[in-house]
């Protein structure tokens, strides 16, 4: 499980080709003309307001990517103890693709078959309410996938999630995000945990399938853009490249739903042994009133 994660512009170059066919009989010559490529300068994206950016990161300064992200220590619970540990290995490096840009580097993952986690603080804690929260990075599965996520979780604010050494499975977080695959089952997570107004109590929300095939994102070995939009009026947009590939609402369309239909069907409901089928039945006893 190789891939590389980043949130930058992805600029692919082509290099063309002419064919010509001669009047000879089954004789065809091909004409290569070549292309001179100019070098292209890596410069790292800088927000247009920076006041609005609770987070962002291109991977391009070492220094403080050491500085900043933290791997986590912990381990999984409920598993033996020689895989129970998040000691997937990390690096920031530049993709193995052919046109490459030098110093346009990513987070890769450099382990398979292991726990890998590794987190970093917003600049400030996000509150929804008022103005729509954007999620947006990219994935290249340099190798494609085979079984494992790439997937991005905003941990919930609070005393357990304060230590990211510690960060693991069960970390309190309030959305996951991201594409996940195992054999032949293709996944794009969107997930929140929602806390119940009356009783207190937390659930995950799980969004319903994409209506749009995700299968050969990780398989295609092709960095991915993948957004995530959630709107004040309780709307989401999910895209991929910027093409739209699933929408709804977060009240209603999520397994569970948080607003539950008005009616359920009560399973153990059963009609009784003198239930009569038909819509209308006179009444014998009905009479005519007087007047």
């Amino acid at each position: 499980m190789n891939y590389r994660i980043k949130v930058f512009i992805f600029i692919v170059l082509i290099s063309a080709g002419v064919l010509s066919e001669n009047n000879d009989d089954e004789k065809v010559t091909v004409e290569t003309v070549e292309e001179t490529i100019p070098d292209i300068k890596y410069e790292s994206p800088v927000p247009i307001d920076p006041k609005k950016v609770y987070f962002t990161e291109h991977f391009d300064d070492l220094a403080h990517f050491q500085k900043r992200w933290i791997k986590s220590q912990a381990k999984k619970d409920g598993i033996e103890e020689e895989i129970a540990k998040y000691d997937g290995r990390w690096e920031v490096e530049n993709s193995q693709t052919p046109k490459n840009i030098p110093g346009d580097s990513g987070l890769v993952l450099k382990t398979k078959a292991k726990h890998a986690a590794i987190s970093a603080h917003l600049s400030k804690p996000f509150v929804f309410a008022d103005k729509p929260l954007i999620l947006q990075y990219e994935v290249l599965l340099q190798e494609a996938q085979e079984c494992g996520g790439a997937y991005l979780k905003l941990l919930s604010e609070g005393t357990e999630t304060k230590n990211l050494n510690n960060f693991h499975d069960k970390t309190p977080y309030a959305i996951m995000f991201g594409p996940d695959k195992c054999g032949n089952d293709h996944k794009l997570h969107f997930i929140f945990r929602h806390r119940n107004p009356i009783n207190g109590s937390l659930e995950k929300k799980h969004s319903q399938k994409p209506k749009e095939r995700i299968e050969e994102y990780f398989s295609d070995k092709l960095p991915h853009l993948y957004t995530l939009i959630l709107n004040p009026d309780n709307t989401y947009e999910i895209s991929v490249d910027k093409k739209l590939v699933n929408s709804g609402s977060l009240l209603e369309d999520f397994v569970p739903p948080v607003n539950p239909p008005a009616k359920i069907n009560d399973p153990n409901d059963k009609k009784p042994e003198d239930w009569n089928e038909r819509e209308k039945i006179p009444d014998p006893e009905a009479t005519k009133p007087e007047d």
